[in-house]
C-alpha cells in the first residue's frame, strides 16, 4: 500500500492526535487552546524566527549560519528527540552519531595505499525542501500534513539552514541513499569509503578517475556538485589524514598538534600559567595585558579539551594520560585558592 493510500481515510482529528504525540512543544510554556496555532504559525513562517551570524573557519574565512530563535530552537530540539532520532542513517555515515567520534571516520582508512578526499559543495543549502520532505519523513510513517509540517519546521526559504539543531540529523536521512549505493559499490571493489558531512573519503587501491565519475554522477542524481578545488590525493608515502586524524599506520593527532600541546603544558608547569599567558600576550593592546584568574582557568580548561581531543583519538597515549592529571591538578589547586 503506498503512502497516499495509507493515509487516504485518516480524519483531521486523528492527525492532530497523531502530530501532539510528538510532543513538538516540550518545554514550551503555551495554553493548551494556542498548542497547535502555534506550531502553524512558526511552521508557515519559519523564516521570521532565524537570525544569520556566523563563525570563523579553520582555514579562514567564516561561515554563515541561520540560527533559530529560541521557540524554534525548542521545537527543533524535540523533533531531533522524538522524531529523527527514531531513523537509523547509513553506516557509512560518520558525522553526527550519538555516542561516536571523528575516529570511527578515521578508522576505515589506516594504512591505505591510496586516499581519495571529496568534498560536496554547499552541502547543506543544496538540500532542499522536497528532499527534506521524502527523505527525512517518510510517508509510511506520517500523514502528508504532518511530514510538510515537519519539513517546514526544518528548512529555511526552501533549504536546510546550517545553524539549525535538526540540520545535521536530517542531512544524514537525506543522504542514506546516497551512502548506501556508494557504499555497496565501493565494497564490492575492496574501496573504502566514509562521509564525514560534506567530506567522503575514499581509500584503497581503485582507478581514481572511476571513482570520481561514480561520485560526481551520483551526486548530480541528487542535485548536489562536487568542490573539484577540494579533492585531495594522498598516497601512502605521504601523510594521510582524515578529518584531521593522520591514519598511515594507527589514528593518531598530527605531530605538530602535540608538539604544541606538550610545549604549552610544559611551559605552564615550568613557569606558572600566569607568566605562560603574559608572554603569549607580549605586543597585544595594554588593555588585553591584565590578567584575571578567569583567564587562566580559561587558559587550562582549552588545554585539558586539548588533551582530551588527543586521548580521544588514542586513549593509550601515555604521555598525554600524564599531562591530562598534570593540568587537572593545576585547576584543583587554583580552584582551592
Amino acid at each position: 500500500m503506498g503512502g497516499k493510500d495509507l493515509w487516504k481515510y485518516c480524519t483531521q482529528e486523528q492527525v492532530r492526535t497523531a502530530l501532539r504525540s510528538l510532543r513538538l512543544l516540550d518545554g514550551v510554556r503555551i495554553r493548551e487552546e494556542n498548542y497547535f496555532s502555534c506550531l502553524y504559525a512558526v511552521s508557515n513562517h519559519p523564516e521570521r524566527h532565524y537570525h544569520p551570524a556566523s563563525v570563523p573557519k579553520k582555514g579562514g574565512g567564516v561561515r554563515r549560519l541561520l540560527v533559530p530563535d529560541p521557540l524554534l530552537c525548542r521545537i527543533q530540539k524535540n523533533i531531533l528527540r522524538h522524531v529523527l532520532a527514531e531513523f537509523p542513517i547509513s553506516e557509512y555515515a560518520a558525522a553526527y552519531k550519538p555516542g561516536t567520534s571523528i575516529v570511527e571516520n578515521a578508522e576505515p582508512h589506516v594504512g591505505a595505499k591510496e586516499l581519495l578526499k571529496l568534498d560536496i559543495r554547499h552541502f547543506f543549502d543544496s538540500i532542499t525542501f522536497f528532499q527534506v520532505y521524502g527523505q527525512a519523513f517518510p510517508s509510511t510513517c506520517y500523514p502528508p500534513a504532518i511530514r510538510t509540517m515537519l519539513a517546514n519546521l526544518c528548512c529555511c526559504r526552501d533549504s536546510l539552514p546550517q545553524g539549525a539543531p535538526t540540520s545535521p540529523a536530517v542531512s544524514n536521512l537525506v543522504m542514506k541513499p546516497f551512502d548506501e549505493y556508494m557504499g555497496n559499490w565501493c565494497q564490492e571493489r575492496g574501496i573504502g569509503y566514509t562521509r564525514y558531512c560534506d567530506d567522503m573519503t575514499f581509500s584503497g587501491e581503485f582507478d581514481r578517475r572511476e571513482v570520481q565519475n561514480k561520485v560526481r554522477g551520483f551526486l548530480a542524481a541528487y542535485g548536489f556538485e562536487l568542490n573539484e578545488q577540494k579533492t585531495r590525493v594522498q598516497k601512502a608515502h605521504q601523510r594521510q589524514t582524515v578529518t584531521g586524524i593522520v591514519v598511515n599506520e594507527k589514528p593518531q593527532v598530527s605531530r605538530a598538534y602535540r608538539r604544541k600541546l606538550r610545549a604549552e603544558i610544559h611551559y605552564c608547569s615550568k613557569y606558572g600559567v600566569e607568566s605562560h599567558l603574559q608572554r603569549r600576550r607580549e605586543g597585544q593592546a595594554p588593555e588585553k595585558e591584565r590578567l584575571m584568574e578567569a583567564d587562566c582557568v580559561h587558559f587550562l580548561q582549552q588545554l585539558l579539551g586539548k588533551i582530551n581531543y588527543v586521548l580521544q583519538v588514542n586513549p593509550e597515549d601515555t604521555e598525554f594520560c600524564r599531562a591530562k592529571e598534570i593540568v587537572k591538578e593545576m585547576l584543583a589547586e587554583r580552584a582551592s585558592l
